[in-house]
């Protein structure tokens, strides 16, 4: 039974969250109500804030997933690898994959939503407050790697702002309209300039 509950609660949100992505992406984030979602969704308004308490969770939801990716990357890494060297890996990996989540994909829907973000400055700074947890995960993370607790905490803030910076910079160069063949070798280029920053600073303290 609780199995069940579950994936009627996952359909709800999963419907509402659609619902809302499309009349955003149709009309423009801030010329949707959240009345009009809760209609197009056809829940309440008081049953679409247990699912999302906030309008721009509805949209950012997607990243909650990978919230704490980065110290799962450290926390997996395999025996002789440094942090540092298997979060850049990491990151690569998913470059060469044209993973979505950082901001490298071309499909018409996934510019938009791409579009509809980067543009909108209530998503963005909400998109950065998702980094909290994140933060917290890795410094655990770095510390349990052998780090002292203070560098930890400021390493894992460098990490996750590069990672962040990095991804939004190919978003914003997507929406304007590069081609995704011509963007991929700069987007390497980048991070790889991004992790010999890291190194410079934080190879002697975290690896």
């Amino acid at each position: 039974m609780a199995g069940l509950r579950e994936r009627k609660k996952l359909q709800t949100r999963t419907a509402i969250s659609q619902a809302a992505i499309t009349l955003f992406l149709r009309s423009g984030f801030d010329r949707v109500s959240v009345v009009e979602v809760a209609e197009a969704a056809q829940v309440s308004k008081r049953t679409l804030f247990q699912y999302f308490p906030t309008k721009e969770d509805l949209v950012l939801h997607r990243f909650a997933d990978h919230e704490t990716e980065t110290a799962r990357v450290v926390s997996d890494r395999t025996a002789g690898e440094t942090p540092l060297t298997a979060l850049h890996r990491f990151f690569l990996d998913r470059l060469a994959e044209r993973d979505p989540a950082y901001g490298l994909c071309d499909a018409p829907e996934v510019l938009a939503f791409y579009r509809m973000v980067s543009t909108t400055d209530s998503l963005m700074a909400r998109l950065r407050q998702y980094g909290t947890h994140g933060d917290a995960a890795l410094t655990d993370a770095l510390c349990a790697a052998g780090a002292a607790h203070t560098t930890a905490y400021l390493a894992a803030r460098q990490i996750n702002r590069t990672f962040q910076a990095l991804v939004e910079l190919n978003w914003r160069q997507l929406a304007e309209g590069r081609r995704l063949d011509d963007l991929y070798p700069e987007s390497v280029a980048n991070a790889d300039h991004a992790f010999d920053l890291l190194r410079g600073g934080l190879d002697r303290q975290i690896g």
